[in-house]
């Protein structure tokens, strides 16, 4: 038996070895990943890496520059995993640098940088609405294409970048503030924001301000700025709310920012005083404390496909010479709720940045949208 099992795993190493050479020498594709699926066994069980080598010929390992605008936020590590994987996956290879106090001149320079050592592609959040422009056009003028993420261009200015990739920032600020409204009929509410003025996280206020003030409810929003670290916006949350505890809302438009009201949400045990609570995204003690009932939401906007759909789209545009693509993509808006917060809490991934081991995760149950 065990001369057997090692019988087939020879010939499975080598039919993949021929399909990947049949494609190299014009073999048809369809015929080629026939034959692949049938190595793969039960259920065409096929490895990743050896699928993806075979559908593309050999290539320059193409490097991609990603600017980022707090490089050292957890918001981003399962980005940097989406980065990781894709790059794995298509044989490309990634630098992470930027700014860690979102400094858009730091980012200027980054680019700058990007520019200047030739990099086959460069991904950047434009939270700032006009100190990209010239850099992004020089970029593009060097022959490098040039991707948005997580941030982009304000509504209605053109940017000459060639795609975004990210949330639809102001709906989702919109859709927020309908939550809001929702919960709350009247009094103060707090909206925390850790940068005012970045285009990545200020369209949401916008949203959220609109969505409540078009509702006509007696509701007092004040906006508090909190600050580029996670440290630095839990300070600032806890002392507003000891300087207003009549509130009756505390809600977020960036990861830290909702870690830091959920935390004085249970500090305080505020849900047992009817105030409410909500944010972005999923950072570990945000899903936890949604799990224990201290916030009443949160909003996932998918931060790890933001680093994996980039790199895919600047491998098919450079593999293309730039026939195919780009295409703005919307990573989405989920509510997560404590009704559906247990999906979360039951997984440790690399897709929500809680770990590095990367896996496949089998579904369980029926889909919800």
């Amino acid at each position: 038996m065990a001369q057997q099992r090692d019988d087939d795993e020879e010939q499975r190493r080598n039919g993949f070895s021929a399909a990947r050479r049949g494609l190299m020498q014009g073999t048809g594709l369809g015929a080629a990943l026939s034959l692949m699926g049938a190595l793969g066994g039960s259920g065409g069980l096929v490895g990743t890496a050896h699928a993806a080598e075979a559908a593309f010929p050999a290539h320059k390992k193409w490097k991609i520059v990603f600017v980022n605008h707090v490089t050292t936020n957890p918001f981003f590590v399962p980005t940097q995993y989406g980065i990781q994987d894709a790059c794995s996956l298509l044989g490309m290879d990634y630098q992470w640098t930027g700014s860690a106090t979102s400094d858009a001149g730091e980012m200027v320079r980054a680019v700058n940088s990007a520019i200047a050592g030739k990099a086959d592609a460069i991904a950047v959040p434009i939270v700032d609405p006009g100190a990209f422009d010239k850099p992004i056009q020089a970029a593009l003028d060097a022959g490098i294409p040039v991707f948005a993420y997580n941030a982009d261009a304000p509504r209605g200015k053109k940017n000459p970048r060639l795609a975004y990739i990210g949330q639809d920032l102001y709906l989702s600020g919109y859709q927020m503030g309908e939550r809001i409204v929702s919960l709350i009929d009247s009094g103060l509410v707090a909206l925390f924001i850790a940068t005012p003025g970045q285009l990545n996280i200020q369209p949401r206020l916008d949203g959220a301000s609109d969505a409540i003030k078009k509702s006509g409810k007696k509701i007092d929003i004040q906006t508090v700025a909190t600050g580029a670290t996670v440290n630095e916006e839990l300070s600032k949350i806890k002392s507003f709310y000891l300087g207003h505890q009549d509130l009756k809302g505390m809600f977020a438009v960036d990861a830290g920012s909702t870690q830091g009201v959920a935390q004085v949400m249970k500090e305080s045990n505020l849900p047992s005083k009817g105030v409410h609570g909500g944010g972005f995204d999923l950072l570990p003690t945000t899903i936890q404390l949604i799990h224990e009932g201290f916030l009443d939401f949160t909003i996932d906007q998918q931060p790890y496909v933001q680093g994996f759909y980039t790199v895919m789209e600047a491998f098919v545009f450079l593999s293309s010479g730039g026939l195919v693509g780009p295409a703005d993509i919307n990573t989405g808006l989920k509510f997560v709720t404590k009704a559906t917060v247990e999906p979360y809490l039951n997984t440790s991934t690399r897709y929500e940045g809680k770990t590095t081991k990367p896996q496949i995760v089998p579904m369980s149950g029926a889909i919800k949208s």
